[in-house]
């Protein structure tokens, strides 16, 4: 069933990674010129893309991993949206408690409804993996949404 995504999956991977190595870099170069209050705001901001890049990348190598049947990749992937949507819902709470972060309506969307959203379409993807249903649109809209 997901023969005909391996090219997706590969470049999801390797974009994934490559986003997790330009964090780092952000990371490092912006360290010097944080303040102590800004890590509150690192923890809240930049940890939660640091999460979902890797979740992508995870999910790439779970679905490229040559399984015997779908069951092991969608009980995976679905305790991975269960995992990232648990994370994500702690992230809201951990911005929503911000005070030198106000975010707009289109920037908690962005930041905070496409990750939720996506978690649980991966949990979706995951369960239709398990029950022999074709529900593998979900788990690519999981990785593009990131």
């Amino acid at each position: 069933m997901l023969h005909n995504w391996t090219n997706f999956f590969l470049s999801t991977a390797a974009a994934g990674a490559q986003l997790i190595g330009l964090l780092f870099v952000v990371v490092t170069v912006g360290n010097s010129l944080s303040r102590p209050q800004s890590v509150a705001g690192i923890r809240a901001f930049l940890t939660p893309t640091l999460i979902c890049f890797s979740g992508v990348m995870l999910q790439a190598l779970v679905v490229l991993a040559p399984w015997p049947s779908d069951w092991p990749i969608g009980l995976l992937l679905a305790l991975g949206g269960l995992a990232g949507l648990a994370y994500h819902i702690n992230a809201i709470r951990l911005q929503g408690k911000l005070d030198f972060a106000a975010l707009h309506a289109v920037d908690w969307i962005a930041h905070n409804g496409f990750p939720v959203v996506a978690d649980a379409g991966l949990i979706c993807g995951g369960a239709g993996l398990i029950a022999a249903k074709p529900f593998g649109y979900a788990i690519a809209a999981q990785a593009r949404s990131c």
